[in-house]
């Protein structure tokens, strides 16, 4: 069961980071470096990207990250965004609120 209220717009690659725009103007924003799986890709697989009503999914890299993850920081990393803010570490991911 789909519990996510909002909805994706688009999701990109651009710069380095993987942009995902929702519908309420929401953005969640982080660097490919942080996903071993992603980071070895080549543009072109980077912006090869599928949306589901879970989640992002790049055939050409074999790796599915799912909304409820991105919302909580999980960004495929072996270690998650979220243990590292419990720790008091500044992370370089955004989540951009519409103003």
């Amino acid at each position: 069961m789909n519990t996510l209220v909002d909805h994706v717009r688009s999701a990109i690659y651009q710069d380095g980071y993987i942009v995902v725009s929702m519908m309420s103007g929401i953005e969640i924003r982080f660097p490919v470096a942080r996903n071993p799986r992603l980071s070895n890709g080549t543009s072109e697989q980077l912006g090869n990207i599928e949306i589901s009503p879970y989640g992002l999914h790049w055939p050409d890299l074999d790796e599915d990250l799912s909304f409820r993850g991105l919302f909580e920081g999980d960004y495929g990393q072996s270690r998650s965004c979220r243990a590292i803010r419990n720790r008091g570490v500044p992370s370089t991911d955004t989540v951009q609120h519409p103003a």
